[in-house]
């Protein structure tokens, strides 16, 4: 945290999983933009990332906070948001999908360390509580999606595409009839998730930037602010 007579100006805050250094949390006041704050912020969150071999974050759209990550070296990866309400004649039976819990970390690990090469861990442990989990666990993929209380993805990660988009579809079909939902931080290699909106009739925006250090873009992988 930074403060200053006035009080809190600034805050950050990192986790490691496996060896990914992941930025949870980076804010600095509007006035107290441009003075330095948020530089030094960001070096003692990355110190705490000393010795992970990876790194990554959610920019906004914001200019300057994406000239400081590059500035630091990651490599700034623009994402799309798709929205809108779901045409609910449109969505396919998805079969050998079943709710999950607790139970699925293990699998759930494993599925993040083929696609994104570190664990998600103890967030699986705080996320299984706060959202409804699917999972597919076949021969030919497995995955898993987290649920927005309205529907659509929070977090999803899948072995292969096929998986993921039936994985996304699933999710979709859980909105209410009446009200939208979105599909947050897709990056260019992951348009499968682009098809699938589209062919819900959802309307296609640009949002921010997945920020990558010494990694490529997890695929398939639709990720969340927080956790990543």
């Amino acid at each position: 945290m930074a403060e200053d007579d006035s009080g809190l100006i600034g805050a950050s805050a990192a986790i490691k999983r496996d060896l990914t250094w992941i930025l949870a949390t980076y804010v600095v006041r509007r006035s107290s933009q441009g003075h330095g704050v948020g530089k030094q912020l960001l070096d003692v969150s990355m110190a705490y990332g000393g010795g992970c071999l990876r790194g990554m974050l959610a920019a906004s759209a914001d200019p300057k906070a994406a000239r400081r990550y590059r500035l630091a070296g990651f490599t700034m990866h623009p994402t799309m948001l798709c929205t809108g309400k779901v045409d609910r004649h449109l969505l396919p039976v998805v079969e050998r999908v079943r709710d999950g819990s607790a139970s699925d970390i293990d699998l759930m690990n494993s599925v993040d360390r083929q696609v994104r090469s570190s664990a998600h861990g103890v967030d699986h442990e705080l996320l299984t509580q706060m959202h409804r989990l699917v999972v597919i666990d076949r021969s030919t993929g497995s995955g898993y999606v987290y649920l927005e209380p309205g529907g659509g993805p929070y977090l999803l990660a899948a072995t292969n595409r096929r998986t993921a988009t039936d994985l996304l579809w699933e999710s979709l079909a859980a909105s209410s009839p009446d009200g939208s939902c979105a599909i947050g931080r897709v990056t260019v290699e992951n348009e499968w998730a682009v098809d699938v909106a589209m062919a819900a009739r959802m309307g296609l925006h640009s949002l921010g930037y997945l920020a990558l250090r010494d990694m490529k873009p997890p695929l398939p992988y639709l990720p969340c602010g927080p956790f990543l």
